[in-house]
């Protein structure tokens, strides 16, 4: 799918429902976690995605090497390393360089988050060794493959890509 406009270089804006009707649009990540692309930037290497979490959940420990933004939309969640909890109606700004983990409680039946993500998020092992990552091009890859299983077609990802 072409991202250029016909009268020049200019970015194709963007406007779409960010929650969906469609519960294919939500990608696998880990058990009892999805994520919804919005925006996946490949030429600032960022992404923008709602990430969904039923019951209880766990991302894995990671580190930004870029800032975080967040706005949590639905339920609440928090990081085992820090006292606060992030609740509908915040917003979480994440500086980058700190390993934490995102934890969504048994008693939290949904969360539903915006995030912006700067850069990568690199995951770590208990001995704080990094094990993997994901980045906007993992991201797209991840989309076109769950994409192509559901029907939508590996391709259906291109709308969000800039």
């Amino acid at each position: 799918m072409n991202n250029h406009l016909a009268t020049g270089h200019l970015v194709a804006e963007m406007a779409i429902a960010a929650v969906p009707d469609d519960e294919r649009l939500w990608v696998p990540q880990a058990e009892n976690v999805w994520f919804r692309p919005l925006l996946l930037n490949t030429v600032q290497g960022e992404w923008v995605n709602l990430l969904k979490v039923r019951r209880s959940g766990v991302l894995s420990r990671h580190r930004h090497p870029a800032p975080v933004h967040g706005y949590v939309i639905e339920g609440r969640w928090r990081y085992l390393e820090h006292d606060w909890e992030a609740r509908a109606g915040m917003y979480v700004f994440e500086p980058p360089g700190e390993i934490h983990t995102l934890v969504v409680d048994d008693d939290v039946e949904q969360m539903i988050t915006l995030f912006h993500v700067c850069g990568a998020l690199v995951y770590y092992d208990s001995q704080d060794r990094p094990i993997g990552h994901d980045d906007v091009h993992t991201k797209i890859q991840m989309c076109r493959q769950h994409f192509a299983r559901v029907g939508l077609g590996e391709n259906f990802v291109d709308q969000f890509i800039r």
